[in-house]
């Protein structure tokens, strides 16, 4: 449901004068649409180009793509293109269109043809669009060429349709936010032929897609979805046009169907009949509110029917629209002209009695006597029949007779008063005190009290001050005349005084409600899990009403009750009947409702975009009596406000679930690739060397035979750590890795690492600093030592042959400084904390980093288990080299002064 703001006395739209002013500021985008490839867009683009560049304007060729069609590439010759700009992926060189020499060039239009391409990786944005949108922003004229299919609200629609996944979309907005949207038609036979003709694809191609994509049925239906969007474009300019000039419709363009809603009880009948009519002329329609202040609202029944079929006329397709005025006619006119709407329907109205129909007609016959320019359909049939009106609730009896006693007290203060200032001055009237008694009954109890003060007014008046005093005789015409006047003023002033003091109530109830729901919304805008959301609905429920609610969420297929205030709220089998009906048919159900009306709790579905998720249930204190029409709505408010929150979270649970299986998919797939390509490796070189040992083992010299054993064996070990690492890695993520503590000298552990690495990287050099003295602390000595072998594995890795490693020991402020040093390729400065994560590898790719990626994150999980921290600085000399720090924690009685480096 939505409010209406229109733009009065013949001004402009706000918002569409903001909107042109925005549009201004930015280059122009002209979007040639078609329903198939093949049809001449970006021959019809081209075309219109070269005559703009005969004219004289500043024309330039971005891309475009001809698809080897030689009357399309003649177009393109005569015309400055800029040359693309080589992107390699996967070995292949991709030419793809340079978005940095537009922006260069700036030329007053720029033709970028296939708007819905995926750019290659390591491009600017990863969509054309985006480059498009670029350029848009930079004040650059852009045309473009887009087919049907592409269009991301679509693309399920023409999956349906076509067979065909459609994987490179563009998002609607791109479609709006163009200047022009040119169409460019083919029949489904044309294009056909031409494809046959080979002026589409190869004529392999061709065959295979006349067979597929291109038959009869799907062109004709991508046409007709083509030929809609287009016009439904056109039709979004026009009314744009109209109220950025302050033009009232309607003008015949298409047709949009306005049904004016009230809270009579065949307000449906005129619903359905408004469906029908739209769906017959395949038409948009509206089902329109007016609310009036002036007016106090009817019984609760009228407001339920008002919401019931508001719900209804929603269901069958329109849009629910409010708004707020004291004249029905001319409000339900200016949003109908705002609108642009072509037709009105409205039930017919019931007849005012004889002796008023001189002077006041009805609704519908009032709206079809103004309006002169647009349609009006008065559904006749059962609302024609004279029925008894539903009488409106009437005022409290308690609040009643506390009005009469004050105006009895107040009309007796003023004759009090009035005889008093007679004695004192000389008074030739005192109506006024009189009035004055009214004026005050009115503004604090109503117009009931204003009523009667005017009449007991009258009374006194005539009674104590006019002669013969005392009577109700009335000797003087014109006193009598006077008389008159002063009853006609008092009840005229106190009827205007009590309908402004109802309205100001009314109001501050509004206001009380508006405030309690915007403290509501902001409570419950912050909540993350559906109990306490739940848990807030319904103590807002509970304490607005002054009574009980209950929520219940929908989990399974069924109810399951999720919170209750107060907390001993007992839910009987009809209460659980109710609360289903609610839930399935999108009705509220149970106490004072047609269904279950015996059921202690009156339920409310809390009803989505996405469908119910859930019922709302509540009870008053006193059962007897009905909620009031401001407390109705307030719930209705309510419900709605939770039902969106609700669906927020479970969007929200969903988005996380489907994020965290997106990473888990993801590390899988890294995990694979990585086994696939890292553990393939040392397999096939050990599956060579032994089939090269069993088939010519014998004809092989001694030297060549240990060459192979040799290389066995360094890939076994290697293939092992491959294991290890993954082994190690699955423990911590799984947090079973058994961490056994035990004193451990730093040092023989650092000696073991070296002389392991020593057998993997033979004529490597390896420099040991720190190691000749203990270095004691609490740890493991085996996951230590893999920590070292694992950080000296990656420095030789990524550090040429000449290069030196350096492994540094050394106690600083209570903790055992490790540092790993090499003077390799060193790691960007943006990475230096990625390199820790899983699967991670700086130079995938070049050939040089062999491995699955897990080695520093092994090494992170290592040493924080241990209570140590482990960073990565880079680069350390002449813009190379790279340094892993690891510091430990040192007992309290930790060794002695620091060592002196040595090396070994």
């Amino acid at each position: 449901m939505t409010d209406s703001t229109s733009s009065r006395d013949g001004r402009p739209c706000p918002d569409a004068l903001l909107a042109l002013a925005q549009r201004e500021e930015r280059g122009r985008l002209k979007i040639h649409l078609g329903a198939a490839p093949g049809v001449g867009k970006t021959f019809a683009m081209l075309t219109n180009a070269r005559r703009l560049a005969a004219d004289g304007v500043d024309v330039v060729v971005g891309l475009a793509e001809t698809h080897g069609r030689a009357e399309t590439a003649a177009l393109i010759e005569d015309l400055e293109v800029l040359a693309r700009r080589p992107v390699v992926h996967r070995g292949r060189t991709l030419m793809e269109f340079d978005i940095d020499a537009a922006l260069a060039r700036r030329p007053a239009l720029l033709i970028v043809d296939e708007l819905a391409h995926t750019n290659a990786p390591g491009s600017r944005h990863p969509k054309r669009f985006q480059d498009v949108e670029e350029l848009l922003d930079a004040g650059i004229d852009v045309w473009t060429a887009l087919n049907i299919q592409h269009l991301e609200s679509l693309s399920d629609v023409v999956g349906r349709i076509t067979g065909v996944t459609i994987r490179e979309t563009v998002p609607d907005r791109m479609l709006e936010r163009a200047d022009e949207v040119v169409l460019v038609d083919l029949t489904p036979d044309e294009l056909i032929e031409r494809l046959k003709e080979g002026k589409v694809y190869v004529a392999e191609n061709a065959a295979r897609a006349i067979d597929n994509f291109f038959r009869p049925s799907n062109l004709t239906a991508l046409r007709e979805l083509a030929l809609r969007r287009t016009a439904a474009r056109v039709d979004d300019q026009m009314l744009q046009y109209l109220r950025q000039n302050a033009i009232e419709g309607p003008w015949p363009t298409a047709e949009r169907l306005l049904v004016c809603v009230g809270a009579d009880e065949h307000s449906d009948a005129v619903v359905r009949v408004a469906a029908r009519l739209a769906k017959a002329l395949n038409a948009t329609w509206t089902a329109l509110h007016v609310d009036r202040p002036d007016r106090a609202a009817t019984d609760e029944a009228s407001i339920r029917r008002l919401d019931a079929t508001m719900h209804l006329a929603e269901r069958l397709g329109a849009e629910r629209v409010r708004v707020i005025g004291t004249d029905l006619v001319t409000e339900i006119l200016r949003w109908a002209r705002r609108e642009n709407v072509s037709q009105i329907v409205i039930g017919r109205s019931v007849r005012p009695p004889w002796w008023r129909r001189a002077w006041r007609r009805g609704l519908s016959e009032e709206l079809v006597a103004q309006a002169a320019d647009i349609s009006v359909q008065v559904v006749t049939g059962a609302s024609d029949r004279p029925r008894k009106a539903t009488p409106p609730r009437g005022p409290d009896p308690r609040r009643l007779a506390v009005g009469l006693g004050v105006a009895l007290a107040a009309v007796a203060l003023s004759v009090g008063v009035g005889i008093g200032l007679t004695h004192v001055v000389d008074l030739p009237n005192v109506s006024m005190v009189f009035l004055s008694a009214v004026v005050l009954c009115a503004l604090r109890f109503g117009r009931a009290s204003a009523v009667a003060a005017a009449v007991l007014s009258f009374l006194a008046y005539n009674f104590f001050f006019i002669e013969p005093l005392y009577s109700f005789t009335v000797a003087k015409p014109h006193e009598l005349f006077a008389l008159v006047v002063f009853l006609f003023v008092a009840a005229t002033v106190g009827s205007l005084a009590g309908r402004a003091h109802e309205q100001a109530v009314a109001a501050l109830a509004r206001a009380r409600s508006t405030r309690a729901l915007y403290e509501y919304s902001r409570k419950i805008s912050g909540v993350s899990a559906l109990e306490p959301l739940m848990w807030a609905a319904v103590t807002q429920v509970a304490g607005a009403i002054q009574g009980s609610a209950v929520a219940l969420l929908a989990t399974g297929g069924d109810l399951h009750l999720i919170g209750a205030f107060p907390p001993d709220v007992e839910m009987g089998v009809t209460e659980w009947g109710a609360a289903r009906w609610a839930f399935q048919r999108g009705e509220v159900a149970g106490r004072r409702s047609p269904t279950l009306p015996n059921a202690e709790l009156q339920f409310r579905p809390l009803v989505t975009a996405s469908g119910t998720v859930g019922v709302i249930g509540y009870a008053a204190s006193d059962p007897d009596h009905g909620l009031s029409e401001d407390d109705e709505r307030f719930l209705a408010s309510l419900a709605d406000q939770t039902a969106i929150a609700a669906e927020r979270i479970q969007l929200g649970d969903r988005a996380t679930a489907a994020a965290a299986s997106a990473e888990s998919e993801r590390l899988r797939s890294a995990l694979l690739s990585s086994i696939s390509h890292d553990l393939r490796t040392p397999l096939a070189s050990i599956l060579g060397s032994v089939t090269s040992l069993a088939d010519f083992g014998d004809r092989l010299d001694e030297a060549t035979r240990k060459d192979l054993l040799k290389a066995i064996e360094e890939e076994t070990r290697r293939l092992s750590q491959f294991v290890v690492n993954l082994l190690d890695m699955t423990r911590l993520e799984a947090g079973n890795l058994e961490l056994t503590v035990d004193w451990v000298d730093l040092a023989d552990v650092a000696r073991a690492a070296v002389a392991r690495a020593a057998r993997l990287y033979p004529g490597r050099t390896l420099v040991l600093a720190g190691g000749d003295r203990p270095l004691v602390l609490e740890g493991n000595a085996t996951l230590l030592e893999q920590v070292l072998f694992n950080l000296i594995d990656n420095a030789m890795k990524f550090s040429d042959p000449p290069g030196v490693t350096r492994l540094r020991l050394a106690p600083r402020d209570g903790t055992a400084v490790i540092e790993v040093e090499d003077d390799g390729i060193g790691i960007p400065p943006d990475q230096l904390e990625r390199v820790f994560d899983k699967f991670h590898r700086v130079a995938a790719g070049d050939g040089r980093a062999a491995g699955t990626g897990l080695g520093l994150s092994i090494c992170r999980g290592v040493v924080t288990a241990m209570g140590g921290t482990i960073t990565a600085a880079s680069p350390i000399a002449d813009g190379r080299g790279t340094r892993i720090t690891v510091e430990l924690p040192l007992p309290a009685a930790g060794p002695g002064p620091e060592i002196e480096e040595t090396a070994s």
